[in-house]
């Protein structure tokens, strides 16, 4: 054997010294497009982080090393603790510290929360299992102000940017992290078939529970927002880890989910037999208390998905960028030109719906951003989750065989690539809260229609795709069973109308020519000849 063939030639370098935000110019552009570039100024660290070698190895490292459970301590005392890797509490500290978590409830920024999901979108490609406590602590403030003593309580440590992990009183704590109980076995998504009985305590507002939890995630954090069945119907509840007294609640954790995807959280099934809990607004009302959670995890489900997509594309962007085959480099290539700007397209129209959507979250006291986040955010739910396995696998694809071991890193996000789109509501879920929407709040449409109508005539295979939306409105009979069709129309039209006024012409075209036209198949890597396809891919690839 040659010393020669000890040496790997013709391989890729490592996607590691470059700045994860700054190189992503999707994403510069959306962030620019609503806010000043001061915004932007504050993720450079963050940016410059998240692409160092030491977050990649800890993102792989935090997966290789899965989480234990540990139920009882050396003396047999019941603890229902789980132990992380090192790497996982670096991902963490750093999440938290770049302020991801609660911490935009808190500012006084007119943006801070397009400029934490920014920060989420492009943190979350160093690893996306801890995006999920770091996601539920945000979304868990706006529940949470229902109740003015609790909100006052909770909200300054789950906002404070300073990891502390483990078990201790809140008092205790630096900050604090927030977690969610809401399926059970029986019911999943369908919450009001739960079974978890909320037995009033003699002191006002405090309760027992008595029940389980089939999917709680993180079940470290400080707290939970758990749905239970009251005497007057379901009902929200505030579980803490440690009761007042600082002894432990009872929160019995049965067993750590072997899931698809991400290793490096641990979810997990709860059995709760007399846990403590404070009710959080009235009983009978639980779903109308935790919708806002449930609306700013799906915005998240919105920004983790775009967040595979990137770190999929820019993987394979960069690969195709060096590596050669059949007499050149596969970028030079006319058709992995188009694989890969078609999906930069597809990756830089989830950027712009999911920065549209956190500007609405950062606007949203005026009544048309109110109205738009409602029906937006089940659209964007719907079609960027969906849209997201096709997308990574065809990022997988570009790498080859290369691409099919866990070393390359795409196995783990083509694993992941379904979750967001299960999460806060399947696609049945979300396609018919739609249409729930449009039939109980008529602002809604008019909403869309206005976002949508401020690109009106810069496209007529656009205005074709609205039509066809209006007239799909108008068949009531068949609403129901067209739900899915509907609800990716109009979300593949939101997305093409921010891509024609914020986007390159280039990129708004492809997607058009595409998205909307008539002889797209579904098949990435198909966009039309004069398509601009080098250019397009060239600005997908990060810059190291």
């Amino acid at each position: 054997m040659s010393a020669d063939s000890r040496v790997a030639r013709n391989q890729a370098p490592p996607l590691v010294g470059h700045d994860v935000v700054a190189s992503d110019a999707a994403l510069v552009d959306a962030v620019r497009s609503h806010a000043p570039d001061g915004v932007l100024e504050t993720l450079t660290d963050l940016g410059r982080e998240a692409g160092t070698e030491e977050a990649r190895e800890h993102g792989r490292l935090a997966n290789v090393h899965h989480p234990e459970l540990v139920t009882v301590d050396r003396y047999g005392n019941r603890v229902d603790e789980v132990r992380f890797h090192p790497s996982w509490h670096w991902l963490m500290e750093r999440a938290v510290g770049h302020g991801l978590q609660a911490a935009p409830w808190e500012s006084d920024s007119p943006h801070a929360h397009l400029r934490r999901a920014a920060g989420f979108l492009a943190w979350s490609q160093t690893e996306p299992g801890h995006g999920c406590p770091i996601s539920m602590t945000y979304a868990a403030v706006p529940a949470l102000r229902v109740d003015d003593a609790l909100a006052k309580e909770w909200t300054p440590k789950l906002a404070a940017p300073v990891y502390d992990p483990g078990v201790r009183l809140l008092g205790d704590k630096a900050g604090a992290l927030a977690g969610m109980g809401m399926t059970e076995k029986q019911g999943g998504s369908d919450v009001r078939a739960n079974e978890t009985q909320a037995r009033p305590t003699s002191v006002d507002g405090e309760y027992t529970l008595h029940g389980h939890k089939w999917f709680t995630s993180a079940p470290m954090n400080d707290v939970f927002l758990v749905l239970a069945q009251a005497p007057d119907g379901l009902s929200c509840f505030l579980v803490p880890r440690v009761l007042p007294s600082g002894e432990r609640n009872r929160i019995d954790v049965v067993r750590l989910k072997d899931k698809l995807g991400n290793r490096s959280n641990a979810s997990a099934e709860l059995e709760l037999e007399g846990t403590w809990a404070q009710r959080l607004g009235d009983e009978g009302r639980g779903v109308r208390t935790i919708i806002e959670m449930v609306a700013a995890t799906r915005l998240d489900c919105v920004l983790g998905s775009a967040s595979l997509m990137r770190r999929a594309l820019a993987e394979a962007s960069w690969h195709v960028a060096h590596r050669s085959a059949f007499g050149g480099l596969l970028a030079d290539k006319p058709l992995m030109r188009n694989v890969v700007a078609d999906l930069a397209v597809e990756s830089e129209a989830a950027t712009v719906l999911a920065m549209r959507l956190a500007t609405a979250v950062d606007r949203r006291t005026d009544p048309h951003e109110a109205a738009l986040r409602r029906i937006a955010l089940p659209l964007a739910k719907f079609w960027v989750c969906k849209r997201t396995p096709m997308m990574v696998a065809e990022a997988l694809e570009c790498l080859g065989g290369n691409g099919y071991v866990e070393e390359s890193g795409l196995p783990l996000l083509f694993r992941e690539s379904p979750l967001n789109s299960v999460w806060e509501g399947s696609g049945n879920v979300n396609a018919l809260d739609v249409l729930r929407a449009l039939t109980r709040e008529p602002e809604v449409l008019g909403a869309w229609l206005t976002e949508v109508g401020l690109a009106r005539g810069e496209d007529p295979r656009l205005d074709r795709a609205v039509e066809g939306v209006l007239t799909m409105l108008g068949d009531v009979e068949t609403l129901e069973h067209s739900a899915r069709r509907l609800a990716g129309q109009m979300a593949a039209c939101l997305q093409a109308s921010l891509l024609l006024r914020l986007a390159p012409p280039d990129v708004a075209d492809a997607f058009c020519a595409t998205r909307l036209g008539g002889d797209y198949n579904g098949t990435l890597g198909t966009l039309p000849v004069g398509t601009r396809t080098e250019w397009i891919a060239t600005r997908a690839t990060p810059v190291v």
